[in-house]
């Protein structure tokens, strides 16, 4: 009461009183600073809006639960990168640009270090956390999935691969930052994550970087004598194919 009291009479004298944060933000600050203070489970919806100053329809104008305010930019971050995928031209190779959708995702972590590191821990504590994380996941690896099909139709094992390299993305991507979250957000994230994504690009890109479309269908032509036996036909197709 005594500080708000200060404010006020400072903001008589003429000097700018400091801006109140935006509700979102707020919200989150209190939620945080309950769910440190008291634990998570103990901590209630009505709890963090009293704290923040608002009233409860405000909280769910925000976030649709209590475990949202955990995770309060994925939603904005996913749109973000599926926007990304969306703009790709044609002749982008298509395991880069899932691997620059993946940078997207770092870089909101990176942009709130302190934050970044503080969920993490929260998370690691409370199973509920853990499993909504494993579901917002999910969602990413999807999103690079349905990208890749998409790019990948009409080949063979087009949705396997999908899948696959969509999964090994997400994998580097965690460990890369899991690492950097380890270390309470010391040292380069970025730098971490080029070097996991790199093992994705050398095992799954195409060469030079070019668009899978344009990669070279393989043709193996075969010169046969007239007349000679199906069986020896096929033989020799076998034998060019194992050389190669």
């Amino acid at each position: 009461m005594s500080s708000g009291n200060a404010a006020h009479r400072r903001d008589l004298k003429g000097e700018t009183a400091p801006a109140k944060p935006p509700i979102r933000e707020a919200l989150i600050a209190a939620a945080f600073r309950l769910f440190l203070e008291r634990g998570y489970e103990q901590t209630t919806v009505d709890d963090i809006v009293a704290l923040a100053g608002v009233g409860r329809r405000s909280f769910f104008r925000y976030f649709p639960s209590k475990e949202d305010v955990v995770f309060p930019d994925h939603e904005r971050c996913l749109s973000d990168m599926t926007a990304f995928l969306a703009r790709s031209a044609d002749d982008d190779e298509p395991v880069r640009r899932v691997c620059e959708a993946a940078r997207l995702v770092l870089r909101m972590y990176a942009e709130n270090p302190a934050f970044s590191v503080q969920r993490y821990r929260l998370t690691k504590q409370v199973p509920v956390l853990r499993a909504h994380e494993l579901s917002v996941v999910w969602r990413y690896e999807r999103t690079f999935a349905e990208y890749l099909r998409a790019r990948f139709a009409g080949r063979r094992d087009g949705i396997l691969r999908a899948d696959v390299i969509a999964a090994a993305v997400v994998a580097a991507h965690n460990n890369a930052l899991r690492s950097w979250l380890r270390s309470s957000g010391q040292g380069d994230a970025s730098a971490a994550l080029d070097h996991a994504l790199g093992y994705v690009q050398s095992a799954f890109g195409s060469p030079g970087g070019r668009s899978d479309a344009d990669e070279p269908e393989d043709v193996v032509v075969v010169v046969a004598r007239r007349g000679a036996p199906l069986w020896r036909v096929v033989q020799e197709i076998e034998s060019v194919r194992d050389r190669n």
